[in-house]
This record gives C-alpha cells, structure tokens and sequence, in this order.
C-alpha cells in the first residue's frame, strides 16, 4: 500500500535521493525545497504523483502552511522526514553570533516547526511516523563542528522526548543517525566561520581524520530508509553507515569509565 511521504530539504543530497526512491515504487511525496527549479526532473518524471513546496523551514508560519497545503492535496501524511539542514564548520570561538543563531534556527527550529505543524494531523488519524534526520554527531562530537553538533544534540533530546508523548497516539518517531556520506553537505551546502591561525593544529588533525573509507555513498541508504518507513515497529534510533556504531561504542565506553570512576563522588553529593 503506497504511503504519503512529506519531506523537508528534498532539493538535493539525501532529500532528493530519498524523495525520488519513494515516488519510483509508487509513493505519493509532498517535497520542499528554497527552491524548486531543484526539483523539476521529479515533477517531469513522476507527475501528480509529486507535490513540490517552496519552504523556508526557518519561518513556522510557512512551516504550518507547506504541512497544510500537503494534507489539503494528499488527503493524509504518513510520514514527515525533517531533513532540511546544513553545517557549520567553525571553532566555537570562530562562531559569529549570526552564525550560531542561524544554524540552530535552521537545525532546531526548522525541525520543530513542521513536527508541531505535523502532530495535530497524525494524532486525529490514528497513525504516523516522524523521522527526525539528526547525525552521529548528535550522540558524540567531533572539533569544528561544535554549533552544529549542538543543534543535532538538541533534536536528539527533542525527539526523544516527543517520542513518549506522542506514542500512545499511533505516532512513531525515529533519529535517523549518519555518519559521514560523500553528499555536499560539507560542500556547496555548508557554511565556514572566518579562520584563526590560533586554531589551524586542530584543524589539521581534523582534516586527517577524513578518509575516503570513512564516508559512505549516499544512494546506498535507501534501501534502510525504505525498510524504516515501512516497519511496524520502527526504532527510536538508526544509525546509517559503518562507521557510527563502532565509534558511539567506543565513545560510551570511555564515558562509562569516567562516570563510575566518579560515582563515589556523586553518590556523596546526593546528601542523604
């Protein structure tokens, strides 16, 4: 049975890949984008079968529409992927104020405006899945990426939260979780801070860090998301590629290591 897929961010990279995947085995897509001169080839090869919404997902009241418009024309929403976002690369003493507030304003508040555009529609229908593109680096954090590590972990926090509110309407919610993919969000899409010299070791380190093997081919992911958006029982995280995992592991247990090194110390401070 097809669904009715409403997707933020669908003017390229996992968006546009995801957005035409659904529309070839026959899904109904509601696709936003800046601009939609990135989404004509969708529209000339798959018709009515596909809704194209211009949306700045930075506006809720826009957000509240494009949701609107989709239902209006559809008839329902299945399922909303948030994936519109981009990076920022930058130290956090690089960061403008500008800088900050627009990344999280994008991330963050872009997210929670068509989630809370979305819920009302989902909780009247019995049904529905919400699937919050957030990043590995929204469970563990790499340098240079500090504003935009935080705005992932925000949304972890949010959708984990809403996912216990809104379970007992019917409503799944899902943190797809990558690591790196050879998409352009670290290209054309990103946003650089004005360089220190004070911070260029970092830096180089960074850069070393990112091999080839280390990143994933974006078509490939597919076949996990289509698999994600038709389970019954989906899960509250997934983690795409293969090189999250291992690392988040490795990361945790450093953690662990830590805190219960320190838990003496804790448990003394809780006084009683």
């Amino acid at each position: 049975m097809s669904k009715t897929i409403f997707i933020s961010g669908a003017s390229r990279g996992f968006g546009k890949i995801w957005a035409e995947a659904f529309l070839k085995r026959g899904d109904k897509v509601a696709a936003t984008a800046r601009n939609l001169d990135s989404l004509k080839d969708l529209v000339q090869q798959y018709g009515d079968a596909i809704l194209p919404i211009k949306l700045n997902v930075n506006s809720r009241e826009e957000s509240f529409n494009a949701v609107k418009k989709a239902h209006d024309h559809f008839g329902k929403i299945d399922v909303l992927i948030n994936n519109a976002g981009y990076g920022l690369f930058g130290t956090i003493e690089e960061t403008t104020e500008q800088e900050a507030r627009d990344q999280i304003e994008t991330n963050v508040f872009g997210l929670l405006w068509l989630t809370q555009a979305v819920v009302p529609l989902m909780r009247k229908q019995g049904s529905g899945h919400i699937i919050q593109v957030s990043s590995a680096l929204g469970v563990a954090t790499l340098p240079v990426l500090g504003i935009y590590n935080a705005s992932k972990f925000a949304v972890e926090g949010l959708s984990e939260t809403l996912a216990a509110e809104v379970k007992g309407f019917g409503i799944n919610v899902t943190l797809v979780e990558p690591n790196g993919f050879a998409t352009d969000w670290g290209g054309a899409s990103a946003i650089h801070t004005q360089p220190m010299k004070e911070y260029e070791p970092v830096k180089a380190a960074f850069q070393a860090g990112l091999t080839d093997d280390a990143f994933g081919v974006p078509a490939a992911t597919v076949s996990a998301i289509l698999k994600l958006v038709d389970t019954k029982n989906p899960p509250l995280r997934l983690f795409l590629g293969k090189v999250a995992l291992p690392w988040i592991k490795q990361v945790y247990q450093e953690r662990l290591a830590t805190w219960e090194e320190w838990q003496d110390i804790a448990v003394a401070a809780h006084g009683k």
